[in-house]
């Protein structure tokens, strides 16, 4: 079981579970530096809120959320930090302060933040995403079914990076749970991972308590734990490579019996 665990930064005041828990400097690099101790792998930092419905951000405001936490993260440790942003300026300002990869929802859909992630040789993740934030849950819908639709999008997005110089080691791939997808889009994504495994790039599942999983369990957000880490058991048992969560030593712990479980399993 080699999953890494993304833990999730919100630096913003209108995230869909933390809701500005972390939105100051000082508790930002505090929940950092618990992350750090419960054993995350990646911490990704984002100023702008994806959430269904969501607002977008101006550039300097998104950069003053951000970019101090970097810094402060960045002086005291050494972990690998993600940017989520679909900016490319916020992510220049974050790979010149030592950031590792690009999380871009939109599929790194701007050609300047293809050029930065062949520029800075880091890792990128892209994130399939019908329409933006403020659109996708408007009766998201695929002809051809969301698998289907996946997989024309990620070999037509691979196509681009590669010519685009983009090397091949560097792409992660993200479905995009609950971005653009109805609840049984999102079940059917989970179904299927052995099927986007095929495209011979690593996967990033990014479940965390999101609302697909409160209409199932008919619960609040607060309330989904026991269902992020059954969703999250399901990938990872099928393949998944990294798991992008709120709740790090629940997932480590998760980790560590599916590493002694796997390691004995006869079937």
């Amino acid at each position: 079981m080699k999953t890494k665990i993304m833990g999730i930064l919100n630096a913003t005041p209108d995230s869909c579970y933390d809701n500005g828990r972390f939105f100051s400097y000082e508790k930002a690099l505090q929940r950092a530096l618990d992350m750090i101790e419960e054993g995350v792998d990646i911490i990704d930092i984002g100023g702008e809120s994806t959430r269904p419905g969501a607002d977008p951000v101006e550039l300097e405001e998104e950069l003053n959320r951000v970019i101090p936490v970097i810094k402060a993260i960045r002086a005291q440790s050494n972990i690998h930090l993600s940017i989520d942003t679909m900016k490319y300026q916020v992510a220049q300002a974050a790979l010149e302060h030592g950031v590792n990869l690009i999380n871009d929802v939109t599929g790194f859909n701007h050609p300047q933040m293809i050029e930065l992630a062949k520029e800075f040789k880091v890792d990128i993740c892209v994130m399939h995403m019908q329409g933006t934030p403020r659109t996708m849950q408007l009766n998201p819908y695929y002809e051809r079914g969301v698998i289907q639709a996946l997989l024309d999008w990620f070999k037509e997005r691979i196509d681009l990076l590669l010519n685009a110089g983009i090397a091949e080691h560097k792409i992660i791939l993200d479905p995009g749970i609950g971005f653009g997808k109805t609840v049984e889009d999102n079940v059917k994504i989970l179904q299927n991972v052995p099927t986007l495994r095929e495209l011979g790039f690593p996967l990033l599942l990014g479940v965390s308590r999101k609302s697909f999983l409160a209409k199932i369990c008919h619960k609040e957000r607060e309330q989904l734990l026991a269902a992020t880490l059954a969703a999250n058991m399901i990938g990872m048992l099928s393949g998944i490579d990294y798991i992008r969560v709120h709740d790090v030593k629940e997932h480590k712990d998760l980790i560590s019996f599916l590493k002694v479980y796997c390691a004995n399993d006869n079937t």
